[in-house]
């Protein structure tokens, strides 16, 4: 990987605390108010204004060497040099006149080929934490001599009151530069902001590399490492929840990477949704919340420091961050081998998709451009309840590069390992939202063990009439009626007019790709 190692940033008279341990984070926090501890030894945090991404407040530097190769629009959007310039100057002033700053510099990639190192510079403990979390830890031994590839500085309590000067739209903004390797995050406490930033870099670099980056979660199976299983979806639909398996060791919940080698993971730690969680349900996420994680926007009892996971009055978006090795089944390192099975999660609004389908390689690259789900309920700013939206390869927001680029990658590794690629809906069932129910999570963890077992490759498929998708007639612990979401519906009439309707929305967003006649055909009837 050819990088420029960056000169370490100087903010003045400030007291830079680097490398701290998560105790002393932890301490640092609570002493400057910025959380409570939870019954469980969790740290929690409140997040403020923003309690999810703000992705339409995210921007990258325009810049001659980079302007060719990035998918500009709605998801990436240009400051100019100027501006970067402004603001970089802006955030270096405001951080300079804190007392005390925090710096943790670790890596981003468990397979050294392709890793980058990062230095996080944050104005509050519990980000550095947060950090130091979900990114890879450097050995003590490696920090001394530490340069980084990467640098986010991370000035949340920073409000830009003329954002038109340095090209943002509001208050706040998530701001990278490609060339200058550096991400500025101001006016958002919202900690998801540090950990996407650097995996939009990842984006960018690993495909020049001839690795595909992926917004996935992975797992294998314990006794067999050829048995390599990955979970793509939009944050919300099952990554964490479904990798999260007693019976397979966890490669990670979010980002990868897959070399010719096979998989490797980008983060260090998990960033699961808590939002209803309980012990019986997903128990391998109950027992990581503990002392060393860090618990956001989630409420807990006044008296008893309790956490009430069922309480949404702060956001659907509740979260915890937890190392790797607190799920007793990581695979550390937490690399592995070329996958067998690939599941594209979709959390279907409108209710008419099937709850599983085996895909063609031209319906997996179809599906996959079109990254269709829904955003589930404070994921983002101003997300208030399911709204179905496609994202390109099942994580648009984070992709600078035109989806093609990403497409060809999935395709050309899935033809050359046989891999098996699966649609695997989460969403609603017997109606649209609102009127529907969404799957039973025993109904897709049976699904998903007989997709890893190799038994429902086995199973006889019916054609769905307007997708085309191939649906198993039988998956053991499944009721057959609901394997078929027509049968689900009461009025048939209102089922085959919605799914009719989500089918000339396929063929709608089909037309922005430049895609081979037989990937075209593989998508629905409109």
């Amino acid at each position: 990987m050819t990088t420029t190692l960056q000169a370490r940033p100087s903010f003045g008279s400030a007291t830079i605390h680097s490398n701290l341990t998560a105790p002393s984070l932890v301490e640092q926090a609570l002493a400057r108010g910025e959380g409570i501890l939870a019954a469980n030894g969790a740290l929690t945090c409140d997040t403020g204004e923003r309690r999810g991404r703000s992705p339409n407040d995210k921007f990258l530097e325009d810049t001659a060497g980079i302007h060719g190769t990035i998918d500009w629009g709605k998801v990436n959007q240009p400051v100019t040099p100027a501006q970067f310039d402004a603001l970089h100057a802006k955030v270096m002033g405001y951080m300079s006149a804190k007392k005390d700053l925090y710096r943790f510099d670790g890596y981003a990639g468990a397979d050294p080929s392709y890793r980058l190192k990062v230095s996080v510079f944050t104005e509050e403990a519990w980000h550095s934490l947060f950090a130091k979390t979900l990114f890879i830890n450097a050995p003590e031994a490696e920090l001394a001599g530490f340069t980084q590839d990467w640098t986010i500085i991370n000035a949340c309590n920073l409000r830009i009151d003329d954002p038109a000067a340095y090209g943002l739209k509001t208050h706040l903004g998530i701001v990278q530069s490609l060339e200058r390797r550096m991400v500025l995050i101001v006016g958002t406490r919202y900690a998801g902001e540090i950990k996407k930033s650097i995996f939009y870099a990842m984006n960018y670099d690993l495909p020049d590399m001839g690795v595909f980056p992926m917004h996935c979660s992975c797992n294998v199976a314990r006794n067999d490492p050829a048995n390599v299983a990955l979970f793509f979806g939009l944050s919300g639909t099952g990554k964490t929840t479904l990798s999260a398996d007693p019976h397979r060791d966890l490669v990670g919940d979010d980002e990868h990477g897959w070399s010719d080698t096979g998989v490797f993971n980008i983060e260090g730690g998990c960033y699961a949704k808590c939002i209803k969680l309980s012990k019986e349900g997903e128990p391998e996420i109950w027992n990581a919340i503990r002392f060393g994680s860090v618990l956001e926007n989630v409420v807990l009892d006044p008296a008893t420091r309790v956490p009430d996971y069922d309480d949404a009055s702060l956001t659907e978006n509740t979260r915890v961050t937890y190392p790797l090795s607190y799920i007793a089944n990581a695979k550390l390192p937490s690399v592995a081998g070329h996958p067998k099975n690939v599941v594209f999660l979709t959390a279907d609004a409108f209710g008419v998709l099937p709850p599983v389908a085996k895909l063609t390689p031209e319906q997996a690259q179809y599906y996959f451009l079109n990254g269709y789900t829904s955003k589930l309920a404070g994921t983002e700013a101003g997300v208030t309840e399911p709204q179905p939206n496609f994202s390109a390869c099942f994580g648009g927001p984070f992709m600078p590069r035109p989806p093609m680029v990403y497409a060809r990658l999935l395709s050309d590794r899935i033809r050359k390992h046989g891999s098996h690629v699966w649609l695997l809906n989460t969403g609603w069932t017997g109606g649209p939202y609102g009127v529907g129910s969404r799957f039973k999570l025993s109904y897709t963890r049976a699904m998903v063990t007989a997709i890893l077992d190799g038994s429902l490759a086995k199973v006889a498929c019916v054609k769905h009439p307007v997708f085309g998708l191939e649906m198993p007639t039988a998956v053991p612990g499944v009721p057959a009626e609901v394997l078929d979401p027509r049968n689900t519906w009461k009025d048939k009439a209102a089922y085959d007019a919605k799914a009719r309707e989500l089918a000339q929305k396929f063929r709608a967003n089909d037309q922005k790709f430049d895609i081979a006649p037989e990937v075209r055909a593989a998508g629905p009837v409109a």
